[in-house]
This record gives structure tokens, sequence and C-alpha cells, in this order.
């Protein structure tokens, strides 16, 4: 998919989301386009946190990065002690996980029809802001 052809609301969502994910070094991150697959959202974001600290620390940085850009969210359920959050901001779904619960829900198989989009192309266009 080509950043050319994503709304510029969208486009600032996500970038938002990839550089806090980013920035506190999730794993296995993973952006899949939906949009052809699900009537409730066009991007999920997937990452892992190696442990309970550092998937609050992703949540932390996620929520507080989006609230910084004024960019509103639909919902989150931060699962406390699941091992699995989500955050909704409607067009885009970003789920946190540890790796058991990753592994286990395997949200990258049940979606594995959905278009990957590199997360490396929203950081590059960020660093050259």
């Amino acid at each position: 998919m080509d950043l050319k052809e994503i709304p510029e609301e969208l486009e600032l969502v996500l970038k938002t989301t990839i550089r806090a994910l980013d920035d506190r070094k999730a794993e296995d991150l993973k952006v899949l386009y939906v949009g052809k697959l699900s009537s409730i959202t066009d991007f999920f974001v997937l990452a892992t946190g190696n442990s309970e600290p550092h998937l609050k620390a992703l949540i932390n940085s996620v929520s507080r990065d989006m609230k910084d850009e004024k960019i509103q969210l639909v919902g989150s359920d931060l699962g406390q002690g699941t091992g699995w959050a989500v955050i909704d901001a409607f067009d885009v779904m970003i789920h946190m996980f540890l790796p058991e619960q990753r592994e286990f829900y395997q949200l990258d198989d049940l979606w594995k029809d959905a278009e990957l989009v590199d997360p490396e192309q929203f950081l590059a266009v960020e660093a050259g802001n």
C-alpha cells in the first residue's frame, strides 16, 4: 500500500502509533491493511511487549502520543493483567500483546489475507519531517 493512498488524518494516526511503539522498542511490529476484509476498521497494528512493564510502557506511550496529537479514540481495553490491550482509533485498531497471548490468539494468522504494510515507511516519513 502506498502512503499516497491514505488520507492525511489516517496517516497521522498510523505514524503516531508506529512511532510510539518503535520509540518504546515494541517487538514484532506489524501493520495489516484489513479495509477490504473488515467492515469495522481499515488497519490493525500488532505489537509485542516482552514483559508486563514493557507492555504497560507501550500502552502508555501510544495513549499519550494520541492525546498529544488530539486523535479521537473510540475506546480502549487495557486488559490489565491479561497480556493483551486494544486501543480503538476507529480506522486503526492497535493490539499490544505479551508473547504468550500473541501466540495464543494468533491475529497474524487469523488475518493472513490482509495486506502487510511495512511500518518502516511511516517511520521514514516521520524522520523526514
